[in-house]
């Protein structure tokens, strides 16, 4: 099987909860599924900037970016972030080979709009070359990909990690996209976990503003993923992890998963 793990939240922060993620990522690559993962690094990119002394401002859950920020963005996010990711998974006994979006041109962005907001430097996925994925996993390696991705122009784009993951996925042709979170899942008005979600509710969630915030674009990542021809997706919480292994063959209850139909 060919799976998209997206890591991100707290489990990017928290050691523990870090190492869980890795060693489940391990598990399935030594299993023999070959296993990409994209993660974000949103709370270090804040705290980063804020000793800085910039302030974070996101529209429709995405942060407005502009030069500055987009140089610590890359800093962050394809410097520290995925080093530490790279190395929890190395410290589990695989081989981990950290990328940014920018590197053998592995994604390309354009320029992102938010309702005609300018957005800054903020990308959306507009190509995949999978070929390098294929390459380390062909020599028995995970690929380790930060969301920044590089513009025709030459311009290092941030871009939405739940996006990008879904970009991935799509482009790797695979099986399964999972993000693992610091949610409990997709929440109903009543604030209760909805366990299977078909894209027909999604958008009545996103009408009556039940849903918002960084849920937004992991929804649209969702149906982004299902609509290109990823099998299943499905939102988990990184402290249940350790169910990872077990997702593409039997029915687990943790998180939401979202169905195309």
């Amino acid at each position: 099987m060919k799976l998209v793990v997206k890591i991100g939240g707290a489990a990017i922060d928290d050691k523990v909860l870090l190492k869980k993620c890795a060693r489940a990522v391990v598990d399935l690559a030594r299993e023999g599924h070959k296993v990409a993962v994209v993660h974000g690094g949103g709370a270090a990119l804040t705290r980063t900037l804020a000793q800085l002394g910039k302030e974070s401002q996101f529209i429709n859950g995405l942060r407005v970016t502009d030069m500055e920020t987009r140089d610590v963005a890359v800093m962050v996010l394809a410097g520290r972030v995925n080093k530490q990711l790279v190395a929890s998974i190395s410290a589990e006994g695989q081989a981990a080979i950290g990328l940014c979006g920018g590197d053998g041109l592995a994604f390309t962005a354009r320029k992102k709009q938010s309702n005609g907001t300018d957005l800054g430097f903020v990308g959306e996925i507009s190509n995949v070359d999978a070929r390098w994925i294929r390459a380390i996993w062909a020599e028995g390696g995970i690929p380790v990909m930060s969301s920044i991705a590089l513009g025709s122009d030459g311009e290092y784009y941030n871009v939405n990690a739940d996006q990008m993951a879904a970009a991935c996925a799509a482009g790797c042709i695979a099986d399964a996209l999972i993000f693992l979170t610091d949610v409990a899942g997709v929440k109903d008005a009543a604030g209760t976990v909805i366990r299977w979600l078909p894209l027909s509710r999604v958008h009545d969630l996103m009408k009556d503003s039940v849903v918002g915030g960084g849920m937004l674009p992991k929804l649209q990542a969702c149906e982004e993923a299902l609509r290109q021809g990823v099998a299943r997706v499905r939102i988990l919480p990184a402290i249940d992890a350790q169910e990872l292994p077990a997702f593409y063959f039997s029915k687990i209850e943790s998180g939401t998963e979202v169905m195309a139909s």
